[in-house]
């Protein structure tokens, strides 16, 4: 590249994404990727990206390593003595592709130019600057173009450059020509000698050089012209293209195809969900929003109906205490201020009103006394509801009522215990259809007291299983009668209070057992027992063991005044005196 051209491209301005320039369309292959401008002094990078020389310097280094190498004349091109010396590699990532690229110690002037990409830009300069100046004048307009010397020649500095004898053998276009034909045919100039091109290839260096680099720096290497080599080493790439990396590249391409089909695939199967999820949210909302609407539509006539039995109630007991209030004012007042006749004579009429109200006002209804307060209405979000408009909804207004008259008790610890055992019983509340409440949270309260000692009363534990039934707990310490409550909100629940009977608790006994001589002999004083105790009654045992008892032989304990125990078969009695038998009495 010419001095001139390099200031040229160091002087473009840099293009906009699309490649524009002067309205025109910018060839891409002529712009660098990392300054968005025409291409300055362009290099390859080894991962066949080409940039410009400034730009790759300007790249943040990756890695860098140190390492001890001897420069050949190919990395030198003869300048500078061999020898060993420590070699910097930078590391830098590509800005295209990401690959880890090794710049060389000599930096990026020692990577290879990108001569296709120097052709693209000066084709580029042709199309879109129009008259381009004169490189060698300055002043006259550029009709042709030095291949060799890479510069712009207005028509006397053409004439000029083909008197000189250095420039005379130079191919000099025209640059209509070159417009028309798109492309370049120049050839490619010697770096270290001006004006010279490279014809030639060494083989061992691998690399091309001109005539003078031949005879000076690779005397001793094997040159041949580069028309005579260029066939195997072009063969070498033509083979790695179409055998190795072509087929590759199509399938590549294929699995990027599927790969790209498969994302607009999931795209559009995600669209599609996402819609489907869409119309069940707007679906579910309006069938929630319709179950709220129906629970309110129950709750309100709930309340509706509550309210009437309220107001029932209401009316019921203002006229309950309109009815007693003015008869016992009446009674009053006749009592209080009649005479004697005045009583005598409405004394009838009187008593039978008193007596009517008296009667009826025995058993008042149960809502008279507990009216209801709202307490059994509850909201249950986590209950099923069943469906709305084909989708499940929860959440459901309980209202059920505790019926006392249809409350149970199950388990035998409401009618009998033990002293000093505990004892069991469950309260499963009702309602009004019998049917076991679906939750607990109401108020049992149940109280166990002795029937002839007051003050003996039963601590007890309820434990409310949350599903209707209330698991209650105790332990006697006496044994006795007593009267069990048993109260669902301050009433009795049906059958209330219950009748428990506490027994004695079973001792062990470990003593002597032996026959009752009394009961043996049939009566006779005079019959003795085997063992030497002494019999309640003042019957005395012999001390002796005997087999065959007349009567019926029953056993007790020696020395006690417990009644007698279990009888026993004649056959089993074959010693009077049973000692170390371990035998339960009930004491």
């Amino acid at each position: 590249m010419s001095r001139s051209e390099q200031t040229e491209n160091a002087e473009q301005p840099a293009l906009s994404p699309e490649h524009e320039q002067n309205g025109l369309l910018v060839n891409p292959r002529a712009v660098c990727n990392a300054c968005k401008r025409l291409y300055r002094d362009p290099k390859i990078l080894p991962c066949l990206h080409t940039f410009c020389s400034d730009c790759i310097g300007q790249l943040e280094p990756f890695s860098v390593s140190s390492l001890c190498r001897r420069d050949s004349p190919a990395d030198s091109r003869g300048q500078g003595e061999q020898g060993d010396r420590p070699a910097v590699t930078v590391t830098v990532l590509c800005p295209d592709c990401d690959s880890e690229v090794d710049i060389p110690p000599s930096g990026p002037q020692g990577l290879s130019t990108d001569h296709l990409a120097l052709d693209e830009v000066f084709l580029e300069t042709l199309v879109t600057d129009g008259p381009l100046g004169c490189d060698l004048c300055g002043e006259g307009v550029a009709e042709s173009r030095c291949e060799v010397c890479c510069v712009n020649l207005c028509e006397f500095c053409c004439q000029a450059h083909r008197r000189q004898k250095r420039t005379a053998s130079h191919s000099i276009q025209c640059l209509e020509e070159l417009k028309s034909r798109g492309r370049l045919c120049r050839p490619v100039l010697c770096s270290l000698h001006h004006g010279q091109e490279l014809r030639l290839f060494c083989q061992p260096c691998d690399l091309p050089v001109c005539l003078e680099c031949a005879a000076t720096l690779h005397r001793d290497h094997r040159c041949c012209p580069t028309r005579d080599v260029i066939d195997r080493h072009g063969d070498r790439i033509r083979e790695l293209v179409t055998v190795c990396l072509q087929p590759r590249l199509e399938r590549l391409r294929d699995s990027l195809q599927k790969v790209e089909a498969s994302q607009e695939a999931l795209q559009a199967r995600v669209d599609a969900t996402a819609k489907e999820v869409r119309e069940f949210a707007r679906g579910y909302a309006s069938a929630v929003e319709a179950h709220c609407l129906s629970l309110l539509h129950q709750l309100e006539e709930l309340r509706v109906q509550r309210t009437n039995q309220l107001h029932l109630q209401r009316a019921q007991l203002q006229q309950a205490l309109l009815d007693i209030g003015g008869s016992v004012e009446f009674a009053e007042r006749l009592l209080s201020s009649g005479s004697d006749a005045e009583i005598l004579s409405a004394k009838g009429v009187t008593l039978r009103r008193l007596t009517s109200l008296a009667e009826n006002s025995r058993e008042p209804h149960p809502a008279t006394v507990a009216p209801d307060d709202g307490s059994s209405i509850s909201f249950m979000p986590r209950e099923p509801a069943g469906e709305v408009e084909g989708y499940p909804v929860v959440g459901i207004i309980h209202c059920k009522t505790v019926d006392l008259s249809k409350c149970t008790i199950e388990g035998e610890g409401l009618q009998r215990a033990r002293e000093g055992q505990q004892g069991h019983f469950t309260l499963v509340c009702r309602d009004s259809a019998g049917e076991q409440m679906a939750q607990g949270g109401e108020h049992v309260l149940v109280s166990i007291v002795h029937k002839e000692k007051k003050s003996c009363t039963v601590e007890t534990s309820v434990v409310d299983n949350s599903d209707g039934s209330y698991s209650v707990s105790y332990t006697p310490k006496e044994p006795g009668t007593y009267s069990v409550w048993v109260c669902v909100k301050a009433q009795h629940v049906k059958g209330s209070p219950f009748t428990l009977n506490v027994k004695r608790k079973f001792r062990r006994h470990g003593g002597t057992f032996h026959c009752c001589s009394f009961c043996s002999s049939g009566g006779s004083k005079e019959a003795r027992c085997g063992c030497p105790g002494t019999m309640p009654g003042g019957f005395k045992g012999c001390g002796h063991s005997h087999k065959g008892h007349p009567g019926k032989p029953h056993w007790s304990c020696c020395g006690s005044t417990a009644e007698q125990s279990e009888c026993l078969p004649q056959s089993v009695l074959t010693a009077v005196s049973l000692r170390g038998h371990l035998r339960t009495v009930e004491l």
